[in-house]
């Protein structure tokens, strides 16, 4: 791991800008390094409130907006995530940290050349990387296998949230994703039925189906 010189700033700005508020969030924020999950030449950059290239037209989220879904998604410790899309493994790692040791999430990667970099960030921090699975493949599906889940979300823009997704959130789930420049938060009432929000004035790279996409 990184010597963090650049944490401390950044998570005051975040705290300061009132995206980042909650205890569990602000302990995530601080243990983790960005600049551990960030291209080598551009570890200069890794403190600074933007989103960066990773490499496949794919980008590490901007820290304000990673701050505002997780804020949003209110994660609990022993909850089942499923994130789609986890690129640079950064948002995975706070994920990992806020399901803590008796949570688990499952990290879909549709990209054959991001797969291997989220996992090998990941394993700077091994008490983390041992919370999550991996799995190298399209993530429109959702996890049947390991359904329902407590929280869902994705880190690409997608046209329409995929059916699989709604129908693999538990009950009382929250689940978190982009559509048209705006993020939406799902909240599934306990009759099965959605309450949705919209929070404008967010950009992400396309979703992604297959790596024969790009």
């Amino acid at each position: 791991m990184t010597q963090r010189k650049g944490m401390p700033p950044l998570v005051a700005h975040l705290k300061q800008t009132g995206v980042l508020r909650s205890a569990p969030v602000l302990a995530a924020f601080e243990e983790i390094d960005r600049a551990d999950f960030v291209p080598e030449n551009l570890k200069p950059l890794a403190y600074e409130d933007t989103a960066l290239p990773i490499g496949g037209g794919q980008t590490i989220s901007q820290p304000y907006t990673v701050a505002f879904m997780l804020e949003q998604l209110q994660v609990r410790g022993g909850d089942t995530v499923l994130e789609v899309g986890y690129g640079s493994g950064w948002q995975t790692a706070l994920l990992s940290h806020l399901v803590g040791p008796s949570g688990r999430v499952y990290a879909f990667e549709v990209l054959p050349t991001l797969c291997r970099l989220g996992e090998n960030n990941l394993e700077k921090y091994p008490h983390l990387a041992r919370r999550v699975q991996f799995l190298c493949r399209s993530g429109e599906k959702g996890y049947p296998e390991k359904a329902p889940f407590d929280r869902i979300i994705a880190a690409a823009e997608v046209a329409e949230a995929p059916p699989a997704w709604r129908e693999q959130l538990r009950p009382s789930g929250r689940m978190m994703y982009p559509k048209n420049s705006a993020l939406i938060l799902e909240e599934k009432r306990r009759d099965g039925s959605i309450k949705a929000a919209a929070f404008p004035g967010f950009a992400f790279v396309p979703f992604v189906k297959n790596a024969g996409d790009k």
